[in-house]
């Protein structure tokens, strides 16, 4: 008896017990007929059973079902590690890890010696090298996760032959080239810090030199804003302002304040500018000439005449300095008898 058959008549015996006892309970059978009632359904049971085991012993074995046996089924996972994929900064590639699965997108098709591992692994390749490829590799852990997203789906490939996606995805640089864009990084780092600090000294220089130190009048006025309750200060540093002011714009002390800075009164007379005959003087010494020579003589003659209408008091000085002793002298007689003949004149 197949299982079937067994399942079938334990069914029908539960039927066939639970109409008796309903029968039973409904026409209220006396004590005695219900042992009487279980030993007629046992026996009828049991008979039953013994013909149906009697029925297929004489049926060949042929007629039972085999089911076909289970095909091999295919590995579809597979792991892969460090496959170079391109970014988008030349010579800087990422190294990428993964575990690729896939199912044939015909599973019931005909076997033809098609490898569907490699065509998984070059579908997932191809959909990470289009990521990769649009990202600079200065965040390869933020990549990562994008890779994660891109290839978490089931897509078929080019040819429509599988269907693959990728999983624990591991997404990095190789050590030298991690080094080396960390030392990028710094170098960047530093040179928008140092820009920024040049940035903000021009700055300052631009406001102290074009606005602050422009005059000693606006260094005054700045100093007593940032310093408004110490004005007596204040007025005791003008001095040192003014020369803050004169050395920012490569000028002497302005005349109103060189009073008030130590040393300038007595600077400024020593630097007086000397005047044309000092400097024609100089000249004559520098060019070898010494005063009462002949040609000394002459040149500071046509000098004197050459300047004359520019400048008599000039021209007189210097006829006066390089003239002869005895003209001199005697130049210095005339002048002191004109002197004489005007006071006279004077006092009538």
């Amino acid at each position: 008896m197949s299982s079937a058959q067994k399942t079938v008549s334990v069914f029908m015996a539960l039927i066939s017990a639970m109409l008796v006892l309903i029968l039973g309970l409904y026409t209220a059978w006396p004590a005695w007929a219900w042992p009487l009632a279980v030993l007629l359904l046992g026996a009828a049971w049991t008979g039953a059973a013994f013909t149906t085991q009697r029925t297929n012993r004489g049926r060949p074995l042929s007629e039972t079902v085999t089911a076909p046996p289970a095909p091999e089924v295919e590995r579809r996972e597979l792991t892969v590690r460090d496959i170079t994929l391109p970014s988008a900064l030349k010579d800087y590639d990422f190294l990428f890890s993964a575990t690729i699965r896939w199912c044939p997108e015909k599973p019931y098709a005909p076997e033809n010696g098609t490898h569907h591992g490699g065509l998984a692994l070059q579908a997932v390749v191809e959909r990470a090298r289009e990521v990769t490829l649009a990202h600079q590799p200065f965040r390869s852990s933020l990549i990562q996760h994008e890779l994660s997203g891109a290839l978490a789906e089931m897509l078929p490939d080019h040819g429509g032959r599988v269907r693959a996606m990728a999983l624990d995805i591991i997404l990095r640089l190789s050590e030298d080239d991690q080094r080396r864009l960390d030392r990028l990084a710094a170098i960047r780092k530093d040179e928008d810090l140092w820009e920024h600090e040049r940035r903000q000294e021009k700055s300052k220089r631009d406001y102290l030199g074009h606005d602050v130190l422009q005059d000693t009048g606006r260094a005054v006025v700045w100093w007593l804003a940032r310093n408004g309750e110490k004005v007596e200060k204040t007025v005791s540093d003008i001095g040192l302002l003014a020369q803050l002011t004169s050395a920012a714009n490569n000028e002497q002390v302005a005349e109103p304040f060189r009073h008030l800075v130590p040393g300038a009164a007595a600077e400024t007379a020593a630097d007086a500018p000397e005047q044309p005959a000092d400097l024609f003087t100089e000249f004559m010494r520098q060019m070898g000439f010494k005063a009462g020579d002949d040609a000394c003589v002459m040149v500071a003659d046509q000098v004197a005449m050459a300047i004359k209408d520019k400048n008599p008091d000039t021209a007189e000085e210097i006829r006066t300095r390089f003239a002869p002793p005895e003209e001199s002298s005697g130049e210095d007689g005339e002048r002191e008898a004109d002197g004489e003949e005007e006071e006279e004149r004077d006092s009538e």
